[in-house]
């Protein structure tokens, strides 16, 4: 793509960084509504069978999420950006999901399901360093199904970083093929 010159250049050029700002800003404001109603929301049940059945419907709906960016990303005039997007959306909402998991099952617990009780803060803490396999020992799940529901993260964040990574990759591709093969905007006017 050609950019214009003189004084339109400058519209041309602001417009362009909008068309790079508008992804970040949606995916900031996604993660930050996201992150406020994780501390405000009453998050009032126990971890029961109720409450497993959303943490793997959240699963699948992030899944799902991922899908569809995937399509989107395809289909994007700038595909990078638009899987930039999609991962700086999906990735905070995995780790909040499994941090209400995380709070639930400890508030339940009364304590006893990791080495300390945990705040909303905690469970996110945990959360990340798990997440980001740090790992720094100051909480540890102790009982049997803190430690399931623990392995159960890691293995989602191989299967996220792995797996979705290279969907993520595949799709970027997929679309800059297909922004290639296209005519370009002044060519389909003519």
């Amino acid at each position: 793509m050609s950019t214009p010159q003189g004084g339109d250049r400058s519209r041309w050029l602001r417009a362009h960084r909008m068309r790079l700002l508008l992804p970040l800003l949606r995916s900031t404001a996604v993660v930050a509504a996201a992150t406020v109603a994780y501390f405000l929301l009453p998050l009032g049940r126990d971890l029961d069978q109720h409450t497993v059945t959303v943490l793997v419907m959240g699963l699948l709906g992030i899944g799902a999420l991922l899908a569809l960016q995937a399509v989107s990303i395809i289909g994007s005039s700038h595909p990078r950006l638009r899987a930039v997007e999609a991962l700086t959306t999906a990735v905070p909402l995995f780790l909040l999901l499994f941090s209400a998991t995380y709070f639930l099952y400890a508030r339940e617990q009364g304590g006893h399901s990791f080495s300390e009780p945990l705040s909303r803060t905690d469970s996110l803490y945990f959360t990340v360093t798990v997440f980001a396999t740090v790992g720094f020992g100051d909480i540890v799940p102790v009982s049997q199904t803190a430690r399931v529901l623990t392995t159960v993260q890691m293995v989602a964040d191989i299967i996220l970083v792995g797996l979705i990574a290279k969907v993520m990759v595949g799709a970027v591709r997929l679309g800059l093929e297909r922004r290639r093969s296209s005519p370009a905007p002044e060519q389909r006017e003519q």
